[in-house]
Formats: C-alpha cells, sequence, structure tokens
C-alpha cells in the first residue's frame, strides 16, 4: 500500500527517514545484497541496460541519490566504474551502514544526509547522477530533477534503476500471495519455524511504516515525460525482471513467513541462485523482445545538453 495520496511531502519524508533508519541494519541480509562479483555483475548489467548498451569505462565524478546501504553505487566502484563517489541519502542510518561497508571494502566515499529536492553542492559538480530504487520515494520529482541537471556537467547523465512499473507493481501482488499462502506447506518441507510477531513488533518503525513509503509506480510513458522537463534530452526507458520478479517475491513471501535464522542455508543458496538464473532468462529471452511496460523494474537515462 503507498503513502495516501493527501499525505503531504513533509510527512512522506519524515516516514521515509523513520523506516529506513530502523531497517539499515538488516536491510542487506533481507534484500540478499552481495558486495561480490554477483552483485557487480548485477549493477553492471543494469548499468548497461539503462544506458542502452553504451556502458562507458567510467562515470567519473557520480552523485548516488537515495544511495542506501550503497548497493549500487559501492558495486559499481568495485567494478571499476566509477572515479570519486558521493553518497547522499534522507537517512542517516542507511549512510552510516554504507560507510562501514565501504571501510571494509576500501572504498573511498563522502556521505552527506539531504532529501533529493534540495542537493548542497554546486552547479557543474559531476559527471554522472545516479540511484537505485529512489524515485519512487520523491513526493517531488520535476523539482529533483532540476536538481540533478543543475548538479551534472554539461554532457553530465542521469542513471536510474530498479524503479517499480505500474503495471508489474500490480502483477507481483499474485505471487506474494501464493507465497504468504504456500508458507505452512513450505515451512513443513524445509524445516523453518513459523514467525510468530509480537505486538511490540507489530508496532515498530519498519513495521509500520513500511506501507507508506512508496509514492509512485511508474507508467514508462510518464517517466519518460519527467526528465525533458528539466532541459535533459536522449531520455532513454527501458525495463527489466518479469520471470524473476514472479520467482522472486513468492520466494521471499514464503521467507517472510518463517524466524530468519530458522531458514536452511541451502535453501537460501537455491533461492538466490534460481532469483539469478531468472534473471538471465530475463535479460537474454524477454528483455531483448517485450516492452517495457511488461516489466517490474523500469530504467531510465537522459543526458544534459553540452
Amino acid at each position: 500500500m503507498p503513502a495516501s495520496p493527501s499525505a503531504t511531502p513533509e510527512h512522506i519524508k519524515d516516514v521515509n527517514t523513520r523506516y529506513h533508519d530502523a531497517a539499515a541494519h538488516s536491510y542487506d541480509a533481507k534484500w540478499g545484497i552481495d558486495f561480490g562479483p554477483i552483485g557487480q555483475d548485477q549493477v553492471e548489467g543494469k548499468l548497461r541496460k539503462a544506458l542502452d548498451g553504451d556502458l562507458p569505462d567510467t562515470l567519473g565524478r557520480v552523485l548516488e541519490i537515495g544511495a542506501g546501504t550503497g548497493y549500487f553505487s559501492l558495486n559499481l566502484a568495485l567494478a571499476g566504474r566509477i572515479d570519486s563517489l558521493t553518497a547522499t541519502d534522507i537517512s542517516p542510518g542507511m549512510l552510516e551502514s554504507l560507510s562501514k561497508t565501504a571501510a571494509n571494502l576500501g572504498i573511498e566515499v563522502e556521505t552527506v544526509v539531504t532529501e533529493a529536492e534540495v542537493l548542497p553542492f554546486d552547479d557543474d559538480s559531476f559527471d554522472t547522477v545516479i540511484g537505485h530504487a529512489v524515485l519512487h520515494h520523491i513526493p517531488d520529482l520535476d523539482r529533483a530533477f532540476s536538481e540533478f541537471f543543475r548538479v551534472l556537467v554539461p554532457g553530465g547523465r542521469i542513471v536510474f534503476c530498479g524503479e517499480p512499473s505500474r503495471y508489474g507493481d500490480r502483477v507481483a501482488a499474485a505471487p506474494k500471495r501464493i507465497g504468504t499462502l504456500a508458507g505452512p506447506v513450505w515451512r513443513r518441507l524445509v524445516g523453518a519455524s513459523v514467525l510468530e510477531h509480537t505486538e511490540e513488533e507489530l508496532c515498530d518503525e519498519e513495521h509500520s511504516l513500511e506501507p507508506e513509503v512508496d509514492v509512485h509506480a511508474f507508467a514508462p510513458a510518464d517517466l519518460r515525460k519527467i526528465p525533458p522537463g528539466a532541459g535533459f534530452e536522449e531520455v532513454h526507458v527501458s525495463g527489466e525482471e518479469a520471470v524473476a520478479n514472479l520467482w522472486g517475491w513468492s520466494m521471499r513471501s514464503m521467507e517472510s513467513t518463517a524466524v530468519p535464522d530458522s531458514i536452511p542455508i541451502g535453501w537460501r543458496n537455491f533461492a538466490f541462485r534460481s532469483y539469478i538464473a531468472f534473471q538471465k532468462v530475463d535479460t537474454a529471452l524477454l528483455e531483448p523482445r517485450l516492452p517495457a511496460e511488461f516489466f517490474y523494474n523500469l530504467l531510465l537515462s537522459a543526458r544534459k545538453p553540452y
């Protein structure tokens, strides 16, 4: 359930800050975020698709919007695609987690707590502005894209991946329901314990705020219209994940019914590897042949004129 249509921008930002602060400590484990070869291959693949195959050796000076715990930017840095990195987020907790991971990986990064609509950077400061699964959290997209345009050098690019499509969001409801209904049978088969939420857990920040953090789900045609309004050109929108989306949400919904520590490592490995396999099916067979409207995630790129 997204935020209420009557919710003010201030309320949406407050909810996102509190939710992501509360979720930061378990975020990487919850979403299976990897900072090894698999993670690097994933983000380079997303970058390649977003740029319509035009993958540069380096993105230069990079600003990440809504960096979270660093899945997108830190993996790109590990892959050698970033010269310098500034990571921003509205959540101090997320940036704290990102900083710890970056230190462990030996990556230099500047972190700045800020909202997307008012960036505390000079004009023409960055070569590339990137983000993953962030645009759907931002209340005022027109104002945010104007800021992205302002801080980019002439010829600089924006690259955003992992944005939910309106169609894909509706389709995902089916595997979520199926996974939840199959939970009891699945738990018996793998030997996992049922997760009983206490009243205190159900009232904590992460559980109570999660339904309110999403603001948008995009139709590709609508997403294409936003960058030109800020002055961008060469707008490209594509889609990814169809089969992987259906499989991933069914697996994640089943797992959400069990005590995390009781889920066997063998199952976790199977679920993760099968999800990666279905991603490859999507990439090789479906994404080159079907319109962006068919997929769960949307990818966007555009360029600031010289």
